[in-house]
């Protein structure tokens, strides 16, 4: 019997109704009266936590109030990270290719390049096969073209032609030289013996596409040339140019002095490369 009083009375308790009643404390008037149950407290009540929790999770999802909350980290920080992620991607990238940009200096330096046997008639009738497939027709935009710029080159007075027949290479300095060309010895230039602080001068114009100091060599500078050409001046005591720049035949680029661990008096070292093979500069430049 008592276990089927039970839940009448749970069920009598949770429905029973009671009224809130609120006065004015000073005159008793009754200013609001609200008939309530068990239920509807406890269901009121759930609703309102509900109610908070949502809202409480709004706020902190899709606010700026999240980052003031321990465990979040702000907006402005993520996007610095998403942006010094691509900076070190770019700059890994860069890293890269100056390391293989300077490993073929070290080369180039070091005289450490092989020589390439090629098949010549090999070459030859690859490019014939090639050329007979390309359809070598002129269009008729390129037919405007080319009457275009015939009629410029006609009455340009500025023109300057540049070919392989005239390019003059310059002695970067005059002087006696100690130690000749020699390919057995792998010793690919010409040393000059020069007093200290002699200025150096570009043998042709070029772009400074090298200049450091090297342990071996001291301060070295390379130019690069037309037609594949490229100068190597070592030893010197001093660099006037620095790389990208831009020089004239006969500018000094450097003061001739004694540096490196390979060197054993004040002179210039000189060596000169045509599409990677050394070449002897006495054969072009007259050092006296």
């Amino acid at each position: 019997m008592k276990r089927k009083k039970e839940p009448k009375r749970i069920k009598r308790k949770l429905l029973d109704k009671y009224r809130l009643v609120i006065l004015n404390e000073h005159t008793f008037e009754e200013r609001l009266s609200f008939k309530l149950t068990r239920l509807n407290v406890f269901v009121l009540g759930a609703l309102s936590a509900l109610f908070l929790i949502t809202i409480t999770y709004l706020i902190i999802a899709f606010t700026p109030l999240r980052e003031y909350i321990p465990g979040y980290s702000s907006t402005a920080l993520k996007n610095k990270a998403t942006e010094l992620s691509f900076k070190t991607d770019s700059l890994q990238r860069i890293i890269a290719m100056n390391e293989l940009y300077y490993g073929s200096i070290k080369k180039v330096l070091k005289g450490d390049v092989s020589a390439a046997d090629f098949n010549k008639d090999s070459i030859i009738e690859a490019v014939k096969l090639e050329a007979s497939e390309v359809d070598l027709a002129p269009t008729a935009e390129d037919s405007i073209l080319r009457e275009k710029v015939d009629k410029e080159d006609k009455y340009n007075l500025f023109e300057l032609a540049t070919t392989a027949t005239n390019f003059v290479l310059f002695p970067p300095v005059s002087g006696t030289i100690s130690e000749h060309y020699n390919l057995e010895e792998k010793h690919y230039a010409v040393d000059i013996v020069v007093s200290k602080d002699t200025p150096v001068k570009a043998t042709a114009d070029g772009v400074v596409i090298f200049s450091e100091w090297t342990v071996a060599t001291g301060y070295v500078i390379i130019l690069e040339h037309s037609y594949g050409l490229i100068s190597v001046y070592k030893h010197n005591a001093s660099l006037t140019k620095s790389q990208g720049d831009l020089v004239k035949a006969g500018e000094v680029i450097a003061m001739a002095g004694n540096t490196g661990e390979l060197s054993t008096g004040p002179h210039l070292h000189f060596e000169l490369w045509n599409d990677g093979y050394p070449i002897n500069p006495t054969n072009f430049i007259d050092f006296k």
